[in-house]
């Protein structure tokens, strides 16, 4: 009797397993979350300056700016505005350059990567280290300053719109910015200057009313002023408005300032960003 064997079946091609948008974007977070936390000239500046920076102010300055006003509870209030701009527009208007210069751009342009997925992993590695950052801040000076936190969800809302659009449109700006450098090396000369003459005339080393008017208009162009003030009038009594410049915290006009940025940092971005260095072509 003969047993015929039936011919194995040839094994079916595995089709290679797509992976979805989300996927892709926090797959890209992670690695710029890892690549920042490797660098640890970025740590220590990105988030160690704005705690080094409220450990030496408010210790320095324990007076009291206002009656039932801290030094401190106006202080934090920049660094926070700060360190979101440090981590967002600051970090990112000098490390682009150096990805470009290196052509990690130009490999990324070259693969099937869409290109909105290495964005999206820079906006997640600004919002990680920022919301850690923030955090941080408020703990050290709960701690050790006896920093009021926000009592209402009204604050901590207004906490969180104010951060959103300050984030949002440093983030933009600083990925415009970035096409301006030359050279990796050029990123930080372009950057850093610009950014620390904002901290000075936008009320985050000194109380904003005493700066001399001609640099409250200029510091009033541009975001970082509008998230302190923004900020005040989540840290700072109600009362402490009429102390402002404008007589009021105007979060009406720092909703409309902010958003106007990120959309002036959206149109910058769509209309001079490089993938190549200028020498590429």
């Amino acid at each position: 009797m003969t047993t015929t064997t039936k011919p194995a079946a040839p094994l079916a091609a595995t089709a290679p397993r797509r992976v979805g948008p989300v996927a892709l974007g926090l797959r890209q977070g992670r690695l710029e979350i890892t690549q920042f936390l490797r660098s640890r000239e970025s740590v220590v500046f990105t988030m160690g300056f704005p705690v080094i920076m409220i450990l030496i102010f408010a210790s320095i300055f324990n007076n009291e700016i206002a009656p039932g006003v801290s030094y401190t509870q106006y202080f934090i209030t920049g660094m926070i505005a700060t360190g979101l701009m440090t981590v967002s527009f600051q970090n990112l208007g000098i490390w682009i350059p150096i990805e470009r210069d290196r052509g990690v751009l130009k490999r990324y342009r070259g693969t099937p990567m869409p290109k909105w997925v290495y964005f999206a992993g820079k906006v997640i590695m600004v919002v990680a280290i920022g919301v850690v950052e923030t955090v941080l801040l408020l703990a050290v000076s709960a701690a050790f300053f006896d920093l009021d936190l926000p009592a209402t969800a009204g604050r901590w809302l207004t906490f969180a719109w104010v951060a959103v659009l300050g984030v949002t449109a440093c983030t933009l700006c600083g990925i415009a910015i970035s096409s301006l450098a030359r050279t990796a090396r050029s990123g930080s000369a372009v950057v850093t200057p610009l950014a620390l003459v904002l901290q000075f005339i936008s009320g985050v080393f000194f109380v904003f009313t005493e700066l001399p008017t001609w640099m409250q208009q200029v510091a009033a162009l541009f975001p970082l002023k509008w998230m302190c003030q923004g900020l005040r009038s989540v840290f700072l009594p109600d009362g402490f408005g009429a102390q402002e410049a404008g007589g009021s915290f105007e979060l009406g006009r720092v909703a409309l300032v902010l958003g106007a940025w990120c959309v002036i940092g959206l149109l910058l971005c769509l209309t001079t960003f490089r993938w190549t260095t200028r020498r590429d072509g």
